[in-house]
């Protein structure tokens, strides 16, 4: 793929990588498109999911990739959409950036080949989320979003630990382990529930999670329900990151029925998580100014639509009558149409009207007729 800074551009070339892309910019969707050059996530897990969610991010554009994962490419991985049979043996992380990079070479790929939830690997996970030299002016950490695609709760608490603590927006996603459902969840810490505030039924129960895989029994993978809650997943990841649309809060897939339901959870005020009780407050604190800023946002809004009218011209002679006034009529008349404008149908043809009947003479002379005739009869 051809350079970025080259080829990000509006032309609609078909030699463009990115004319597609910038499409959405022309569009009006997106207002910024080149912005994506700017943003780096993180991705948790290259599995079925992570994995075909780096590939749409690097296909995107997307500035840098952070890729994090211990497991090896297996065999049994090829059922689903990234991996290769000559990639079996290598770490999922070298696989992933042996095949990003060849795809788009101008996405900057950190690889970690580690497991987050041992004490090193938190450290380091922490440390890279942290790190902002692909952009020093960014606000917050060095990553703009932190994506979970994990098959496991405890995973899934390290990232939710290590979010809070950073105050670092992140989305969370899984799959079923019969292959038929999947969900994505966006979490803002202190805003919405974090992933502790509504532990899973099981987990809340005190059955240790690791207890529940039954021996000789493999989850079933479905590069279908794999690649749709990818696709979901990185769809709101465009949006939020390039601020069009809405971000769904969550978002479940069904696929026996085909059934997509939506919510909204927010935080658990008894959170057993210190950090989120943490970021909670800090929320709570920050709201009138927030809103304060919302309005403000919205008042300015409003008069740019006064000053600018959405039709700032009109050529067609249209008129609004006030109902008050019903004595005030559009000046244009059938016969003078503005220049340019004609009536749909012709006139209709004129017929010539039926000639006036001949004069009759007067009913008073006729009976004074008949009479003389009768008088001259009965003379006789």
């Amino acid at each position: 793929m051809a350079s970025v800074e080259a080829e990000m551009t509006d032309n609609s070339k078909a030699s463009n990588p990115y004319s597609r892309l910038m499409a959405l910019q022309r569009m009006g969707i997106v207002h910024n498109y080149e912005k994506i050059r700017e943003y780096s996530v993180a991705i948790v897990g290259i599995g079925g999911v992570g994995s075909v969610a780096a590939e749409m991010l690097t296909r995107c554009g997307i500035g840098r990739l952070l890729l994090y994962d211990y497991d090896k490419v297996e065999l049994a991985n090829m059922n689903r959409m990234f991996f290769l049979p000559n990639q079996v043996g290598m770490t999922k992380t070298d696989a992933a950036v042996q095949t990003l990079s060849n795809i788009n070479p101008d996405v900057v790929l950190e690889s970690f080949t580690l497991n987050i939830t041992t004490v090193d690997g938190f450290e380091t996970f922490m440390s890279s989320l942290k790190n902002k030299s692909f952009n020093p002016n960014s606000e917050g950490t060095g990553v703009d979003l932190v994506l979970s695609c994990v098959d496991n709760y405890e995973a899934r608490m390290v990232v939710n630990q290590a979010c809070n603590e950073l105050n670092q927006v992140w989305m969370e996603s899984g799959v079923s382990e019969n292959a038929v459902s999947g969900h994505i969840q966006l979490l803002i810490p202190g805003e919405t529930a974090c992933f502790a505030c509504v532990p899973p039924l099981v987990v809340a129960s005190g059955i240790d999670e690791r207890t529940l895989k039954r021996d000789g029994v493999c989850a079933a993978s479905l590069p279908t329900t794999m690649g749709i809650v990818a696709g979901l997943l990185v769809q709101n990841t465009l949006k939020y990151l390039l601020n069009f649309g809405d971000v769904s809060r969550y978002l479940g897939y069904n696929a026996l029925k085909d059934f997509f339901p939506t919510m909204e959870m927010k935080p658990n005020t008894q959170c057993s998580n210190a950090a989120c009780m943490e970021r909670q407050k800090e929320y709570i604190l920050a709201k009138p100014s927030r809103d304060a800023a919302a309005k403000a946002k919205m008042d300015a809004d409003s008069l740019v639509a006064e000053e600018f009218p959405i039709h700032s011209e009109n050529e067609w002679n249209i008129s609004v009558v006030d109902d008050d006034e019903p004595d005030k009529v559009s000046t244009i008349t059938s016969g003078s149409l503005p220049v340019g404008i004609m009536h749909e149908l012709p006139s209709a043809d004129k017929f010539e009207s039926d000639p006036a009947p001949a004069e009759t003479s007067n009913p008073i002379d006729d009976l004074e007729d008949l009479r003389k005739q009768l008088d001259a009869l009965n003379a006789d």
